[in-house]
């Protein structure tokens, strides 16, 4: 694998950049890329993430598009893994020519390519992750859409801490920049406590086995364990605990906040939280405008819509908003003026507004506690919560 990772970066970034500015827009067309995880450990989040931004670049399209344009939606799979997101980004850039990529998955992955992707002058917008690398250093190229992983635990760790009065922190995480992230998090809110981390974990994402890694933190005695898994391994990591008998309170992030955590067999999930920077609806929300996009993605895909779509559908409104906005002369310069010209701008689902500026690509910085009751997330706080 190693090796594999390392010819394609070679092969990659040794390649002069083909990007011509504003390459991906003609007359009739632009053309828009995203890599995610079609078939690998995190694909319910990819699909159904790539499934949303198609169904409203579809809607566009049927309405004419934009000024006269229609959006080309290319998807490559990644399957989560670093060397496929590099081949992806390669096909995008140097073969499609696409003039923006929207949603990209993973923090590794995204780490990986957006170097070469911002030397060719490609904007990368609300890339499925929430790590704070998507918009720092400030690039403005760089666009994400709500409260980083590290913000997002360490707002939770506060409350646990000084609402629930915590006193034992562990953490498991995974042995990647999405989970150094999240340790990064965890370790700055409690020097902030003025307390230390009691023990910790690494796994990689396709582990199975947390038997010795929960018996490593019970041993410390922990009263909160922060849990930097995504959705597979968190409901393996919660199965884990509750195997032993041990009923600590658990916390996880953006990451974990999925109805596959919610919804884990037996009901293994129920007490767990998760951080998130906006809110998940259910399927069965009265509001119309919830009710009829349920009823379209539905019918589109024979299923309910889950966390990820409604934040690809939200992005992909925004996109669309920046794209009209853009002007008929649409150019790189002339999207990133039209991203930074949106101002409150309310999603059907109720989330914190999202607003962007000349020095400011990060749409919302709020942050939610949740936890799993009956086999669905319920908000813990009706107010964000912050540190």
């Amino acid at each position: 694998m190693r090796t594999l990772l390392a010819s394609v970066l070679t092969a990659l970034f040794a390649t002069p950049a083909l990007a011509a500015p504003n390459q991906g827009v003609s007359p009739t067309e632009i053309k828009v890329g995203t890599y995610t995880d079609l078939s690998g450990v995190t694909a319910m989040w990819g699909v159904n993430n790539s499934n949303a931004y198609r169904m409203v670049f579809d809607e566009v399209n049927k309405a004419g598009g934009i000024d006269g344009r229609k959006i080309d939606y290319i998807v490559e799979d990644n399957q989560y893994q670093v060397p496929r997101s590099v081949q992806a980004e390669n096909k995008l850039l140097n073969q499609d020519h696409v003039f923006i990529e929207v949603a990209n998955a993973g923090t590794p992955m995204n780490n990986a390519t957006m170097p070469i992707q911002i030397k060719a002058g490609v904007p990368n917008v609300f890339p499925l992750t929430s790590a704070r690398s998507m918009y720092e250093p400030f690039s403005p190229y760089k666009f994400a859409l709500g409260a980083s992983y590290y913000d997002q635990v360490r707002s939770g760790l506060k409350f646990f801490v000084e609402q629930r009065h915590k006193k034992t922190v562990c953490a498991m995480a995974q042995d990647t920049d999405f989970g150094r992230d999240v340790m990064d998090g965890v370790r700055d809110e409690l020097k902030a406590l003025k307390m230390s981390l009691a023990a910790e974990t690494r796994h990689k994402p396709t582990d199975t086995d947390f038997s010795a890694a929960v018996a490593k933190v019970r041993e410390a005695n922990c009263d909160l364990i922060v849990v930097g898994g995504i959705t597979r391994d968190t409901v393996q990591i919660i199965a884990a605990v509750r195997k032993t008998g041990w009923d600590v309170d658990m916390m996880g992030q953006a990451a974990s906040y999925d109805e596959a955590v919610a919804r884990a067999p037996g009901g293994t999930s129920n007490g767990f939280y998760s951080v998130t920077p906006m809110l998940a609806v259910h399927a069965d929300d009265p509001d119309p405008k919830v009710h009829a996009f349920v009823t379209k993605f539905r019918q589109l895909y024979g299923k309910d819509p889950n966390f990820a779509a409604q934040v690809g559908y939200t992005g992909a409104q925004l996109v669309t908003l920046a794209l009209q906005r853009a002007g008929k002369d649409l150019t790189t310069e002339g999207f990133i003026k039209g991203m930074e010209s949106i101002k409150d701008f309310h999603d059907i689902f109720g989330s914190p507004p999202f607003s962007f500026g000349p020095d400011k690509h990060l749409g919302s910085d709020q942050s939610f506690l949740c936890v799993v009751r009956n086999g669905a997330w319920v908000p813990m706080e009706k107010e964000a919560i912050s540190y």
